[in-house]
């Protein structure tokens, strides 16, 4: 039965390019740190005609610093390690304890991958074809899978309630958010620690990415990824984790948890265009945008922030500023605070959205709009206010997070500050 139930964060964690903490990672976002380096390739013959020189990396990642044991690090693939890193930091910073102040039952985990275990195929391929199909690690598919991320969650920390796996490429970890609102919010669950995990940094994908002309193969960091500007020519490949944890509101109320802001909206529509790229005019964009928006309550001239989708490629900038203007009018537009803090951490694909959720929280909770870093060169089909260079303060009331995948996979989730 649909009980249409408030739903808000209790706790975060993450894993990124700009800091493996939620203090780390709030001070890089606000100073506006940039977390693209130089990507050191190997001298194998898999590197030849890799023309990408930089990528977001996570850096100074010790998995058993995070609470993983020596056996879930060898038995797991570096996405799925960092699922759970980012998993254990944001159940820690809820205060929630299983079976202690909730029932695990009411606990579900909604993480996503894009990609999912791609270094382990990378590596078991190889066994296989050097030494034969026998020699194929026994935990070669439990490593693999996309959905292992979120299940290893669940087993490390007993959550016996829902658990899906949503995989729409970039739009990943803001569906899997928007889903898990959904659901808590007609009472399958109380919780769900929702989010996404990619490391999908390897030869194979960015030899994929290049091909298809999307990445970025400027040399120089702080040049490799300029969303909205005219000089931008592909997005840089990020890795990591961000999760949320969501809680029905009166449960989070009845513990004196500390809330940090409430998911109020998510919409969810197709281009029904191009397996690469966004419909040039960015109607269903808009349409997902408007569906979240309305949800939420926000009415125009409201305090509003946009973490734009923003990855720094020619037709994903421009056709997102016309969705923008499309969802809320060319007036309302002009009057919103929008960044993208890819230009910071790189395009995290399957990651993206939550950790972008996760700024999204920062700002409202900060009263700050992290900006877009780089955006020196405005290129006149993208003339929003994009929050160029520097970081700004301002209330937030609302705070949109849009994610646009491969596929034509449009998910905008809209969160206010609590009342």
């Amino acid at each position: 039965m649909y009980k249409n139930r408030r739903v808000v964060i209790t706790g975060m964690g993450v894993i990124s390019p700009i800091g493996n903490s939620i203090s780390a990672f709030r001070d890089a976002l606000l100073s506006g740190s940039c977390g693209i380096t130089e990507l050191e390739l190997g001298e194998g013959k898999e590197y030849e005609g890799i023309n990408v020189r930089v990528a977001g990396q996570v850096k100074d990642f010790k998995a058993t610093e995070h609470g993983l044991t020596p056996q879930e690090v060898r038995r797991s693939d570096k996405f799925s390690q960092f699922a759970l890193a980012a998993s254990l930091q944001a159940l820690e910073d809820s205060g929630l304890k299983l079976d202690e102040n909730i029932d695990s039952e009411k606990v579900g985990v909604y993480v996503g991958s894009g990609i999912g275990g791609i270094s382990t195929l990378i590596q078991q391929s190889k066994i296989m074809f050097e030494n034969g199909g026998g020699m194929v690690s026994p935990l070669f598919v439990p490593m693999m899978i996309s959905n292992i991320g979120g299940a290893n969650v669940a087993i490390r920390i007993g959550a016996k309630g829902p658990c899906l796996t949503q995989v729409s490429a970039c739009a990943t970890g803001t569906n899997a958010i928007g889903e898990a609102f959904l659901a808590i919010q007609r009472g399958d669950a109380d919780v769900i620690l929702a989010g996404g995990s990619e490391a999908a940094i390897n030869p194979l994908a960015l030899g994929g990415f290049q091909n298809a002309r999307a990445l970025s193969t400027e040399t120089d960091p702080s040049k490799a990824c300029l969303p909205f500007d005219s000089r931008r020519s592909g997005f840089v490949m990020g890795e990591g984790a961000g999760i949320i944890v969501l809680e029905e509101y009166e449960h989070a109320i009845a513990r004196n948890a500390h809330i940090i802001a409430e998911l109020a909206g998510y919409g969810n529509t197709c281009d029904a265009h191009h397996v690469t790229a966004p419909a040039p005019e960015g109607k269903q964009a808009a349409r997902a945008m408007r569906i979240a928006l309305e949800q939420a309550g926000y009415e125009a001239g409201e305090s509003l922030y946009i973490n734009a989708h923003g990855t720094g490629t020619h037709l994903n900038d421009s056709s997102e500023t016309k969705a923008i203007k499309i969802a809320l009018g060319e007036d309302d537009a002009r009057h919103a605070a929008i960044s993208s803090t890819k230009s910071m951490t790189g395009h995290m694909l399957g990651a993206a959205g939550a950790v972008e959720a996760i700024a999204c929280a920062i700002a409202i909770e900060e009263g700050m709009i992290p900006p877009t870093i780089g955006l020196e060169e405005r290129d006149p089909e993208c003339d929003l206010d994009y929050t160029p260079l520097k970081a700004r303060k301002m209330d937030v009331r609302f705070a949109m997070s849009n994610s646009l995948g491969f596929g034509g996979h449009n998910a905008a989730i809209v969160f206010k500050k609590i009342q």
